[in-house]
């Protein structure tokens, strides 16, 4: 399986997404968060074969305010983006097929 990517510090701001051309997920959380690790291998397994789909590990906490206009508040929250619109959203995702159908939301063709 491939590696999990880490959280980076919040580069983006709301305007920036919405000018996300084409599918993406914005994965919420931190590094350091339990249920944030256990996912990443889940995400990471259900992203393989949507090589168009960008996904962006945006840390996530006091202070950050992305997060905040999205409305999150449990770790990892996926935002899923077609065209820089949220088209779903899962909150604490266990399973690669979960992850998979949302994909399939933004990416159908794979």
């Amino acid at each position: 399986m491939a590696d999990v990517p880490d959280y980076t510090p919040e580069t983006l701001a709301l305007e920036s997404t919405g000018a996300i051309a084409g599918p993406a997920v914005l994965d919420f959380g931190t590094n350091w968060c339990g249920h944030c690790r256990a996912a990443g291998p889940v995400v990471v397994q259900a992203l393989q074969g949507h090589a168009a789909v960008r996904h962006l590990k945006v840390e996530d906490g006091p202070g950050r305010r992305l997060g905040r206009q999205f409305g999150v508040k449990l770790w990892p929250t996926l935002v899923f983006l077609r065209d820089g619109q949220e088209v779903c959203r899962l909150v604490r995702p266990t399973r690669a097929a979960d992850v998979a159908q949302a994909l399939e939301r933004i990416d159908p063709r794979g």
